[in-house]
Parts: structure tokens; sequence; C-alpha cells
């Protein structure tokens, strides 16, 4: 089977993904996980802001 009609079979650049890997790693050693995390807080943010309109609307 012939890869020239795929077009992305071959990288320009052969060390490109190698080096976005050790950047990727490097920032996710230096700030940790932070997709998780970040999806959980403002999530808990969502619900308190949420839960605080709640309480206001059965006061008022």
């Amino acid at each position: 089977m012939l890869d020239e009609n795929k077009p992305f079979s071959h990288s320009a650049d052969p060390y490109g993904s190698k080096a976005n890997f050790d950047m990727n790693e490097k920032k996710l050693h230096s700030q940790g996980v932070s997709g998780l995390f970040r999806q959980i807080t403002n999530l808990l943010i969502l619900v308190g802001i949420l839960a605080l309109i709640v309480i206001l609307v059965k006061i008022f």
C-alpha cells in the first residue's frame, strides 16, 4: 500500500513531534494536571452561584 495518497503520513519536521512532546511534558510537570482541577473548580463555583440565586429568590 502506498503512502502517497495519505496527506499526513510523513511529518515535514521529524523532530517536531518530539519537541512538542517535550514542551508539553515540561508544562505538565511545572503546572500539574490543571484541566480536570480547573473544570471541577469552575463547576463548584457555578453550583454555588446557582444556589445563591435560588436562596435569594426564595427569600425575596
